[in-house]
C-alpha cells in the first residue's frame, strides 16, 4: 500500500505523517506537492496532514481548500478511495465540502497541545478495524479550532448512520464535559463521511505511532487502513 502526504504551504506535520505511514507502519509513502494538479496513480490514500496551511489566515483550511492539488483530491475521493484528513486537514476536508460542519475556536480560546483519550464508536471502518473492542486510545491534539459544529439535522445524520468514529473521553471511557478539550458537540473527535472513505479527525495518530515517543496507538489507524487495502 501507498501513502501520499500533501504538503501545504505552513504543514508541520507532514514528516511525522510520511515517517508513520512509511517506518512504524511499514509501507509505502510519498510526498505530494499542494501545486501538484493530479495525483500520482499508484497512491492508494491521500493524508492531509495537520498544520498551519497557509498560516491559517481567513479561517483554517479556507485558503488550502482551493489549492491546485485539491480538484484531485476531491476526484480521488469521490472515486470511494481512502482520505484520512488529521487536524488541519480534518479543517480543510469542511471547507472543501467533503466533509459536514466546522471547526471552530476552542471555548477556551487558547490553543490547547496535550494527550487525550479517544473512544471509537464505530469500529467498522477502514480507519478503525483493527482497534480492539473497549480500547481507549491516548493520542496528542494540537489545535486552536478543534470545536466541531453541526446543525441539529446534519447531527441527527451523523448519529443515525453512525458517522461519528471518535469522541473525546476520560482515561476510563467516560465521555463528559470534563474530557471535552475544545467543546466539540459531543465530544467529537473524528467522522467519516456516509460511504465510509473519508475521515477526519483533531487528534494526532502520527505523533503518537512509535514507542519511542511515548506510545503507539496511533499506529492502530494506519494498520487499519492497510490492512483494508491490502
Amino acid at each position: 500500500m501507498k501513502f501520499g502526504v500533501v504538503v501545504f504551504p505552513g504543514s508541520n506535520c507532514d514528516h511525522d505523517a510520511f515517517y508513520a505511514t512509511q517506518t512504524n507502519a511499514e509501507s509505502q509513502s510519498e510526498f505530494l506537492w499542494h501545486k501538484d494538479t493530479s495525483i500520482p496513480s499508484d497512491i492508494d490514500c491521500v493524508i492531509l496532514p495537520g498544520g498551519f496551511s497557509y498560516g491559517d489566515y481567513l479561517r483554517s483550511g479556507a485558503i488550502a481548500r482551493f489549492s491546485p492539488i485539491m480538484k484531485d483530491v476531491i476526484n480521488f475521493a469521490e472515486k470511494g478511495k481512502p482520505v484520512l484528513g488529521i487536524c488541519n486537514g480534518f479543517q480543510i476536508l469542511t471547507e472543501a465540502g467533503l466533509l459536514p460542519g466546522t471547526l471552530m475556536r476552542n471555548t477556551s480560546l487558547t490553543f490547547i497541545c496535550k494527550d487525550v483519550h479517544l473512544k471509537t464508536l464505530n469500529r467498522n471502518t477502514i480507519f478503525t478495524n483493527k482497534i480492539p473492542e473497549n480500547t481507549i486510545l491516548r493520542i496528542p491534539i494540537a489545535h486552536g479550532e478543534g470545536n466541531y459544529f453541526v446543525d441539529d439535522d446534519t447531527l441527527k445524520m451523523l448519529k443515525d448512520n453512525n458517522q461519528i468514529v471518535f469522541q473525546y473521553c476520560d482515561e476510563n471511557g467516560n465521555v463528559n464535559a470534563e474530557s471535552n478539550p475544545n467543546g466539540s458537540m459531543l465530544n467529537i473527535a473524528g467522522i467519516i463521511n456516509n460511504k465510509g472513505n473519508i475521515l477526519g479527525m483533531m487528534p494526532h495518530p502520527e505523533r503518537l505511532s512509535d514507542i519511542a515517543l511515548g506510545g503507539n496507538d496511533g499506529l492502530l489507524i494506519f494498520k487499519s487502513l492497510i490492512d483494508s487495502i491490502l
